[in-house]
């Protein structure tokens, strides 16, 4: 049975040490199907990313780097840039500034294509560059892997909420179909902000809330999970959905709190 006690270990503080770290996989976290990885290189670095029996989704935090070692994958990256590699496939990446990438993963099914997505905000409010929520729970995302990309479990995207507001509001939950993952950023202590979890709709006595900034990840493997800035701050995240089965590799399947659906600003 979930206990408080279990639900306030969902939240990890990813390391700052140069390497490959693996944040939240099945092994060490409750998350069995969503998986994040961290890596930081410093200028003048490499590493081999080696995807082996799992399709792998980079996103470029901070820093500029080059991609080598692949041949759909040769260019260079600016901070937000993402590339997706399904299973068996092998890029090398070269830190040109001293860089971080927070890396999704997820078990490969056999349905994804290699993918280089170049972050652009100016595109207009489509399938890339989405507005979610109204008043003070609005939001911009930016997908970098999104739901109609080939690929076998994984959806992933950027959240920008605003300035001592809310994200992912009404909270919801996907627990049936999805895990998620989300991993802070742009948040550099003293600024911080809380990521809010509670398993069953509207037992808000029950939450537990987890302190967050950049580095800090933390996994939704069932349950309801908003998240609210302190004021004058605003949260940013790369988030990681894991599909449980490729048929569930939906972006519908979220279901609202009924309990506050209807308390959206």
């Amino acid at each position: 049975m979930l206990t408080k006690e279990m639900m306030s270990s969902w939240a990890v503080q990813s390391p700052e040490e140069p390497g490959f770290h693996a944040v939240i996989t099945p092994e060490k976290t409750d998350c069995k199907h969503a998986r994040v990885y961290r890596l930081n290189l410093k200028a003048g670095t490499s590493y081999i990313l080696c995807s082996e029996a799992l399709e792998m989704h980079p996103v470029l935090i901070n820093g500029a780097a080059e991609l080598s070692g692949h041949k759909e994958l040769q260019r260079a990256m600016k901070k937000f840039d993402s590339f997706y590699i399904p299973g068996n496939e092998k890029v090398t990446i070269t830190a040109l500034e001293d860089s971080i990438f927070y890396i999704a993963a997820a078990a490969d099914e056999g349905y994804g294509k290699v993918l280089f997505r170049e972050f652009d905000l100016s595109l207009p409010i489509g399938d890339i560059h989405q507005i979610h929520g109204s008043g003070v729970a609005e939001r911009e995302v930016f997908m970098t892997l999104s739901d109609k990309d080939e690929a076998s479990r994984l959806i992933c995207g950027v959240t920008w909420g605003g300035a001592g507001a809310w994200t992912s509001w009404p909270p919801h939950q996907h627990e049936k179909d999805l895990e998620e993952v989300y991993c802070y950023m742009d948040m550099p202590l003293p600024h911080f902000g809380f990521h809010i979890s509670y398993l069953k709709s509207g037992e808000v006595e029950d939450i537990v809330t987890h302190t967050v900034h950049s580095g800090t990840m933390v996994q939704a493997p069932c349950g309801y999970h908003p998240t609210v800035a302190s004021p004058g701050i605003r949260n940013a995240y790369f988030w990681v959905l894991g599909a449980m089965r490729h048929s569930s590799r939906r972006y519908d399947l979220a279901i609202c709190d009924p309990a506050l659906e209807n308390f959206n600003s």
